[in-house]
């Protein structure tokens, strides 16, 4: 089941495409290429489809699905893949929920550092 949100990209296994939210082509495009390959290798390793999606509160979460017959998809490895995604790009996820945060929801963003 999929949450209310904003998509920021898409990625299907059954239809060998990716998409990117138009809303988002303001992005550098060095981000832009890396969601594609995180969308496409996952999709590409586990089958399926993957869809980034922002919350209300601007946290992205990672929506994963599956026709019903396809005996490939790999829901163990989904998980698995989707926990490694979230720790080797831990930083551009960050990134992401902060630029969605400010451009699209209006929040102030402070450095705590």
């Amino acid at each position: 089941m999929y949450e209310e949100g904003i998509v920021l990209c898409a990625s299907s296994a059954y239809t060998k495409q990716y998409y990117l939210n138009p809303e988002f082509e303001r992005l550098p495009e060095g981000i832009q290429e890396e969601l594609k390959i995180i969308c496409v290798l996952y999709t590409e390793d586990v089958g399926g489809t993957l869809v980034l999606r922002f919350d209300e509160e601007g946290n992205l979460n990672f929506e994963t699905s599956s026709n019903e017959d396809d005996l490939l998809y790999d829901e163990i490895g989904s998980v698995l893949k989707i926990k490694q995604i979230r720790i080797q790009k831990a930083d551009l996820l960050e990134s992401l929920e902060i630029y969605y945060r400010v451009y699209f929801l209006g929040e102030v963003w402070e450095d705590e550092e």
